[in-house]
């Protein structure tokens, strides 16, 4: 039936996929948009227009500029091991070994696992009296406050991220290794060349677009972390594990200030694009030269 429609045949293949984004990406950020200058802290049944004024107290709030650095920390901590530790998981994982499927099982079993789970379960081997706690006491050292410590609230929250991601970024990059040829691989053990120089001079040029793709989605994820953070340790103590969209959630459902939340949301968005924008042209610089 496509044959009547000649060259617009490509646009109805592409539709469902763009009302999907229509629904629920493009009208929920218009709306955002929007509520970011209204002002709802007399009525919030009758917003009044506030102009860019939410803008400028957000600017002004020395709170957004805590949780702010407290989102890139999280992002300088976690995405450097998403990005190398399960590469390293994926090319031990390639190699022809016994046993590997129960490998591949065991690493990707976090992933299945719901992050809420996953977090109740990290927040009780923190605990005082935690399993954790009970290994550093057996060492002859204090116990540590992972969660009520302002030093390693923040770290505790990172590991769990770490912990939950590994296997499912371990996944892209088998799939990419795939892709290698093993021709190469041979010229290489031809030549001479040890495991360590092999993979630095033919695996990890070969799937650079799967390290920049994994570095841009663990960066992403890790900007707009949530759920750890709300079961474990509601942003304390003293605001030391609060990230921007924790504090958009908490100015938007608890004190209701759906505008400042909403200001909030876009400039989350706007440090996501270019954030996101930077890594891929510094991954795949030579694909996109003029």
């Amino acid at each position: 039936m496509f044959k009547y429609y000649g060259k617009y045949a490509p646009y109805l293949f592409l539709l469902p996929a763009g009302i999907v984004l229509l629904v629920f990406f493009f009208i929920p950020f218009f709306q955002t948009f929007i509520l970011s200058f209204l002002d709802y802290s007399s009525n919030i049944y009758s917003p009044e227009f506030y102009g860019l004024q939410n803008y400028i107290n957000l600017f002004h709030n020395p709170i957004f500029y805590k949780v702010l650095i407290n989102t890139f920390l999280y992002l300088i901590l976690a995405v450097p091991v998403l990005a190398v530790i399960p590469l390293f998981l994926a090319i031990l994982i390639n190699q022809k070994i016994r046993g590997i499927t129960l490998y591949k099982i065991l690493i990707y079993l976090p992933v299945i696992v719901s992050i809420v789970v996953a977090a109740i379960a990290f927040k009780w081997l923190y605990a005082d009296q935690g399993i954790l706690n009970y290994l550093v006491t057996s060492l002859g050292f204090e116990k540590i406050g992972w969660l009520t410590d302002t030093k390693w609230a923040l770290l505790s929250v990172v590991i769990v991220t770490i912990w939950k991601g590994i296997g499912y970024y371990m996944i892209i990059y088998l799939a990419a290794l795939m892709s290698v040829p093993k021709e190469l691989y041979e010229a290489c053990d031809i030549d001479g060349a040890n495991f360590l120089t092999k993979h630095l001079t033919v695996t990890i040029p070969h799937i650079m677009p799967t390290i920049a793709l994994v570095t841009t989605i663990s960066a992403i994820s890790a900007m707009k972390v949530f759920a750890e953070i709300y079961v474990m340790t509601k942003g304390g103590p003293l605001n030391s594990s609060k990230t921007i969209v924790y504090y958009i959630y908490e100015k938007a459902f608890e004190n209701l200030d759906l505008g400042m939340a909403s200001a909030m949301a876009v400039v989350l968005l706007v440090i996501v694009m270019i954030f996101s924008c930077i890594n891929i042209f510094c991954f795949e610089k030579n694909r996109y030269q003029l």
